[in-house]
């Protein structure tokens, strides 16, 4: 699909690519500034074999340079500025680029700006001190050489290879990090086209790459989301996409903005319950759905709002695995997932045909219900509780957001206490009268303690974050 891109991608096509704002970038422009990056890179000595950090926002520059970089068969090493200095240090010593590229904010975060970007727990060291950095876009006082397109020939790389390096979690000790080959990455990309379905003739709302690849491919123009809500409500209603991805966090506050959905709207990187499609459904929009995706495979399943609504049994079902995705149950329960987009690899591991998940599951009729993070297990008394097992029933009318933690007990045991982010405008007793029936339901994982309170978010998809969460109940319920 990236090859598609590449080949569909001419100097002169006045076809609108990517829209921003009143911003419109051309599927010519977008070519030659892919072509320009991918002659300056070449320049510089990369090629197959070489390692690109890359530091930039979501826009025209970053996919060019994704791009420029695929075509020249050189792997991506995404920096994330939410992973702290200390942690992205070891990353870069782990897969040491020969050439970092950040736009003028990261680099700002890592210098000047330091003070303010650590309130909205934004850092990165300082990337030159490091490895060669250029600037792309832009360039403030301060900042890198610019990286400037240049004329030139650039070769392109038609064999396998490493793509993109995406460093997951471990420490400063032992950086995780999952490898996608050329090939892994393609057929991603291809089962998102399938899922989606693009049409040439109209828009679709969405910014991650996985978004911006198959509907350039096919020919259709991509509007990247707007930050605020009431800009999202304004660009929705002007725009009238014909598909729309936002993560979860952004579907929420766009319905609390008001925005009138068209076409079909997916959902991912954290979980995506009933209630919300339904909400989506009620805000117009012909089809919702939820994609169960994880860094190792996107995507790898997917269900529908009224599929969603339908299911009455425990746990999340998340839907039937998408064309060539293979699952199979390991024996303490964790999904295991294999098939072509699959990742290659760890950094600095084997190749290995099987994915763990890390979320307990089991197998309905061949769709995938989930039970929740094997990690996240609470173990009360005797009895492991999996929160993902009665979190879904635990988004009644009036609540937001509801995930289950562990607290410390004091004797060795935990409590568990359920943290439920109420609605905006809803009434706190109208929401606890309305959970008195789902937590009857729960028998012996009935909570200790119900939290109402706003459930803290992290990193670049914003989930729960479930040790923030476990902090807050622990203060709450003293």
């Amino acid at each position: 699909m990236l090859d598609e891109l590449l080949t569909g991608l001419r100097p002169g096509d006045d076809t609108p690519a990517l829209l921003r704002g009143r911003r419109v970038l051309r599927r010519g422009e977008l070519a030659e500034l892919t072509g320009g990056y991918a002659a300056a890179l070449h320049r510089r000595g990369l090629g197959p074999g070489g390692t690109l950090g890359l530091a930039v926002r979501p826009g025209a520059h970053a996919l060019a340079v994704l791009l420029a970089a695929y075509r020249l068969g050189v792997r991506i090493a995404v920096l994330d500025p939410t992973a702290g200095p200390d942690v992205l240090t070891a990353r870069l010593a782990a897969a040491p680029p020969d050439l970092v590229v950040a736009d003028a904010a990261a680099q700002a975060v890592a210098g000047w700006a330091a003070p303010l970007a650590r309130r909205a727990h934004l850092a990165l060291p300082d990337l030159a001190a490091l490895a060669p950095t250029v600037t792309a876009g832009r360039r403030l006082p301060g900042c890198a050489p610019r990286l400037a397109p240049e004329a030139g020939p650039a070769p392109r790389h038609d064999g396998d290879g490493d793509a993109v390096v995406v460093f997951t979690s471990g420490t400063t000790s032992r950086p995780r990090a999952v490898v996608h080959t050329r090939a892994s990455v393609s057929a991603g990309m291809r089962a998102a086209h399938d899922l989606v379905r693009p049409r040439p003739d109209a828009p679709v709302l969405g910014g991650t790459f996985f978004v911006l690849v198959p509907v350039l491919a096919a020919g259709a123009p991509v509007a990247l989301p707007a930050r605020r809500p009431a800009a999202l409500a304004r660009q929705a209603a002007a725009l009238r996409p014909q598909a729309t991805y936002l993560t979860p966090p952004q579907l929420r506050a766009a319905l609390a903005a008001g925005t009138r959905f068209t076409g079909r709207v997916y959902s991912g990187s954290a979980p995506v319950g009933a209630p919300l499609l339904r909400a989506v459904r009620a805000a117009g929009a012909d089809e919702a759905w939820c994609v169960y995706a994880l860094t190792e495979m996107f995507p790898a399943a997917a269900a529908e709002a009224a599929e969603k609504a339908a299911w009455t049994g425990d746990g999340d079902l998340v839907g039937a695995p998408l064309p060539g995705v293979r699952t199979r149950l390991a024996g303490d329960g964790e999904l295991l997932l294999a098939g072509p987009n699959a990742a290659d690899r760890y950094l600095g591991e084997e190749p290995a045909e099987w994915k763990r998940t890390g979320d307990a599951a089991r197998l309905d009729g061949g769709r995938i219900v989930l039970a929740g993070r094997l990690k996240d297990m609470v173990l009360r008394g005797a009895e492991n509780i999996y929160p993902g097992l009665y979190e879904p029933s635990l988004h009644v009318p009036g609540v937001e957001l509801a995930v289950l933690v562990g607290v410390p007990g004091g004797d060795g045991d935990e409590r568990l206490v359920a943290v439920v982010q109420p609605a905006g405008g809803a009434d706190p007793a109208a929401v606890r009268a309305a959970l008195r029936g789902p937590l009857d339901r729960m028998g012996a994982a009935r909570p200790d303690a119900v939290v109402l309170a706003a459930v803290p978010l992290a990193g670049r998809s914003r989930k729960p974050d479930r040790a923030a969460a476990a902090r807050l109940a622990a203060e709450r319920i003293r």
